[in-house]
């Protein structure tokens, strides 16, 4: 191993990416596009609130009370509906889901019941909705929860069963705080699979390899160089996406030694699987085709983009075989639960993987090899 010959062939690998200005703007850019993206689409989901159309048709002091309850206590953001609309037909005609209406006599009713005591005195609340809205039903949970609250406070007894949320975290994380770290493991196993595959591709079927051994380059050097590469493209990434994270959405996560150590074992893990698939996958489209094969259900697999209990069973334990998974796993059990014996369970599975990946990837590398 000739560290002078590693760093010289790592300084013409970051010289050629650095002409190659579409290859930065992807390498930097993609997966920063995917935080920013889905960042602004759950930025308030803590505090999301449902679009509403309610028709009030008593117009009375104690409806609009009820309207303003509605709003606060079910997070709702209310359009008014004319009393004399038609609210079917207000349904079809604006493409909404739900027209919630407060019948006529809602304060007459309400105020026979509570001053005169007359509890057969009641109000039908009418949901005029369309089926086919996906969100429509959640409204409408929403909604009877809201209204079971109202009802129970006009009985004046306290409820017998109660709850209380108790998080196994120290402070409350949002959904971009979760996503940040799947992102950053799925950026460095696109960047460390395609850039060994499309870089080891191209020397081959130019022949560059072959007439590689007639130089002073190893190829343990060639390879200990491409690592170094891959290893600082990733590491430009990954503080790409957190400074973006962190300025556009004041992310709060953990950082410490074992984001560096993800990363590395992330690169060694698909540089090593790169090095396999140009072995036996000659041509560089091929080579880019059975990348994608392996890239793409993996990134959707194994948790980069949502937690992997919202799918079927059978996919779980697929998920769970996968390597990213646990790249994933780890970097969440460090940068947001900081959870080191986690941290340090998953990296030795990962670590495994890599290890072994890599060394058949040494393997199936051969100097000779080229057209």
């Amino acid at each position: 191993m000739n560290p002078r010959i590693i760093s010289a062939n790592l300084v013409v690998k970051l010289l050629s990416f650095y002409r190659e200005k579409s290859a930065m703007l992807f390498t930097i850019a993609f997966p920063i596009i995917l935080i920013l993206v889905f960042g602004t689409i759950f930025l308030s989901q803590d505090n999301v609130g449902y679009h509403l159309c309610l028709q009030d048709l008593d117009q009375t002091n104690l409806s609009a009370q009820a309207v303003k309850t509605l709003e606060f206590n079910g997070k709702f953001k209310i359009t008014r509906v004319g009393p004399a609309v038609n609210a079917k037909q207000y349904v079809m005609d604006n493409k909404v889901n739900l027209v919630l209406v407060i019948p006529k006599g809602y304060e007459r009713s309400l105020m026979q019941r509570m001053m005169l005591n007359d509890f057969n005195a009641s109000v039908t609340i009418t949901y005029i909705y369309d089926p086919s809205s996906s969100s429509v039903a959640t409204k409408m949970e929403i909604l009877n929860s809201v209204l079971a609250g109202i009802n129970q406070g006009m009985s004046g007894k306290p409820p017998f069963l109660r709850s209380v949320e108790r998080s196994i975290l120290t402070k409350k994380y949002r959904f971009i705080e979760f996503f940040v770290p799947g992102i950053i493991a799925m950026a460095v196993m696109t960047l460390s699979l395609f850039g060994t595959v499309n870089s080891d591709t191209e020397l081959r079927q130019k022949g560059v390899i072959r007439k590689l051994s007639t130089t002073p380059i190893t190829r343990t050097d060639w390879i200990l160089s491409n690592i170094l590469y891959q290893f600082i493209l990733a590491i430009i990434s990954t503080i790409a996406m957190l400074l973006v994270s962190y300025a556009v959405f004041n992310v709060r996560l953990h950082i410490d030694a074992w984001l560096l150590a993800f990363i590395l074992l992330d690169v060694f893990a698909f540089v090593g699987i790169g090095m396999i698939l140009t072995r036996f996958v000659k041509e560089a489209q091929s080579a880019a085709a059975a990348a994608n094969a392996i890239s793409f259900p993996m990134m959707f697999l194994s948790g980069s983009f949502f937690p992997i209990e919202l799918m079927p069973g059978f996919l779980q334990t697929l998920a769970r075989i996968l390597p990213l998974y646990y790249v994933n796993e780890g970097l969440r059990a460090s940068m947001i639960f900081n959870d080191q014996m986690a941290a340090l369970r998953y990296a030795t599975i990962i670590g495994i993987f890599a290890v072994v990946v890599f060394i058949l990837g040494i393997i199936a590398t051969k100097w000779e090899e080229g057209h």
